[in-house]
Order: structure tokens, then C-alpha cells, then sequence
């Protein structure tokens, strides 16, 4: 995390220098981008940078820690539903609203798979422990299995489904291969995964 004097910066500052090194992770991987060209293209002195963060590292987990509360900002949190269409209207407007912050923000889209690996857990299972909590509760998420891995599996498709967003957005041919003809939006084959993961009854069924 940042050092404190870091936070002590004004929040426009504090905001430009994670925006450029949002930037400049996004464009050359996680791994692949330079400290010392991020904070130079920042307008920080090697001096100052060595005040502000213990290094590239943790310059990078403050970045990802901001990608990271940005999807779940975007998210908001998993609130019980009324019942099991509820349940799914809420998830696909969730994830449509997911899906549309990375579209219009494609450093985050770039920099989502390395954010949520990096989380270990924290909010982003607590998040899904919500739903599947609720899911289960309305016989829409099967019981019979150890709930955190019922939690870990509906995190690794959302994670999943991130990757396959950005493959597509980034792909040296736009076009990329066919999709089959009617092919349901993304977030109905998403809801579709989901379902055939989870084995409950699914919505507007009878019980």
C-alpha cells in the first residue's frame, strides 16, 4: 500500500500518478511495465517516488486495489432477493452493469484478471458468497456441495468470463471466429454457465 505521506498528496495528484501508472500496467502487463517510466511520465522525482511507495510492487497493488474497488463499486453489494426471478434480474443487471464499465474503461478491463487474482479473497469472494448464500436460500444454487467451493467456482466463471471479454475487445481480428447464429448476448451465456454450475431449479419454474 502507499506510504503515508502518499496520502497526504492532494487528490488530483494522488489521482493523476495512479492513473498513469493504471496506464501504463494496463498497456504493458502487470509485469512487463517499468517503475522508473511511470514515474518519470507521472512528473515524480526518483526521490519523491521512493516517499510515496516502497516500489514498483506496491505502486501495483495500489493500482490493482483501485481496479479491484471499482468493479465492486460497480457491482454494489449482493442484497437478498425477493424471490428467484428477482435473483436473476438482479444478477444480469449486475452483470451488464459489469460489462459496461469495462467496456468504456478498458484499463480496468485489461488490469481485471490480475486485480481479482491478486484479492485472494477479501470482498471480491465476500461478494459472491452473497449470492450464492441467497441462491441457496431460494433453491436456485444446489446445497449439497461445500458452500466455499461453490463460492470459489461462480468467482472462477465471472473470472473466466472477464478473460473472454478482453480477448475478444483486444483481439488482432475484430471480427475473431463466427459466433453461432443467434447466439444469446454475453450476459445470458454467462447466466447460462452459471445455471448448469449451480444445478438448482432455475427461474420461472415450478419448484
Amino acid at each position: 500500500m502507499p506510504l503515508p505521506r502518499f496520502d497526504r498528496l492532494p487528490a488530483e495528484r494522488r489521482e493523476h500518478i495512479l492513473g498513469v501508472a493504471r496506464r501504463h500496467f494496463a498497456e504493458h502487463g502487470s509485469e512487463g511495465a517499468s517503475y522508473n517510466k511511470i514515474i518519470e511520465a507521472a512528473g515524480v522525482s526518483k526521490t519523491a517516488a521512493y516517499h510515496y511507495f516502497d516500489g514498483r510492487e506496491d505502486l501495483l497493488t495500489a493500482v490493482l486495489d483501485g481496479v479491484l474497488g471499482r468493479l465492486l463499486a460497480t457491482l454494489g453489494p449482493w442484497e437478498p432477493a425477493r424471490d428467484a426471478d428477482d435473483f436473476a434480474a438482479r444478477f444480469t443487471a449486475g452483470s451488464a452493469a459489469l460489462a459496461a464499465h469495462l467496456a468504456a474503461h478498458p484499463e480496468d478491463l485489461a488490469l481485471a484478471d490480475a486485480a481479482i487474482g491478486r484479492a485472494h479473497g477479501g470482498p471480491w469472494l465476500d461478494w459472491f458468497g452473497a449470492l450464492v448464500t441467497d441462491g441457496r436460500r431460494l433453491g436456485l444454487v444446489r446445497g449439497d456441495l461445500d458452500h466455499e467451493l461453490m463460492v470459489a467456482a461462480t468467482a472462477a466463471v465471472i473470472r473466466a468470463a472477464d478473460g473472454w471479454a478482453l480477448a475478444r475487445m483486444t483481439a488482432a481480428d475484430p471480427a475473431g471466429p463466427p459466433a453461432p447464429a443467434h447466439a444469446p448476448p454475453p450476459e445470458a451465456q454467462l447466466w447460462s454457465l452459471l445455471t448448469g454450475l449451480w444445478g438448482g431449479r432455475e427461474p420461472g419454474r415450478a419448484h
